[in-house]
């Protein structure tokens, strides 16, 4: 895999001067992750994934986050762990290389700058994985960035 265009920082989805989770994306997944409150037995977390839902919480309470995901995901590949104080939910992107603008939908959306730097890292990482032997790190695109999914005949499966 191309570690070296791997996310280089988090996005913070914060709601009412709360930070709701944090998340990154690579082509392939998004990743979601969620500090839990202290004092709480880990086996009462609870993650629910569909194909186009996310539900969490702690069993016996409302969910604390109950929404609908910005693009469809495979759920035979997507699963979530807890980390410590943290649960990491990693949602396999249905549509190999889309860019993601925000996890669920209507909640923490990137702004349009972001967005385009999103779609060209992921640009980056499809480039690296196609031509394992070249450094793409440090290439840039002038203009506007291709979407990954669809440039140059698309994302082929391996």
């Amino acid at each position: 895999m191309a570690e070296k265009l791997a996310p280089e920082k988090k996005h913070s989805f914060i709601h009412n001067g709360e930070k709701v989770f944090d998340w990154d994306q690579t082509l392939e997944e998004v990743n979601m992750y969620i500090t839990l409150p202290p004092n709480v037995p880990k086996k009462l977390f609870y993650c629910k994934i569909d194909s186009k839902h996310v539900e969490l919480g702690i069993k016996g309470n409302p969910p604390y986050l109950n929404h609908d995901l910005t693009c469809p995901v495979k759920t035979d590949c997507s699963f979530w762990t807890l980390e410590d104080d943290i649960m990491h939910i990693t949602l396999q992107k249905r549509d190999k290389g889309q860019t993601w603008s925000s996890p669920i939908i209507g909640q923490g959306q990137l702004d349009p700058y972001s967005t385009d730097l999103e779609q060209k890292r992921l640009m980056l990482q499809r480039f690296q994985e196609e031509n394992p032997g070249f450094d793409f790190s440090q290439a840039q695109f002038s203009g506007n960035c291709p979407d990954p999914r669809t440039f140059m005949g698309g994302i082929h499966s391996g």
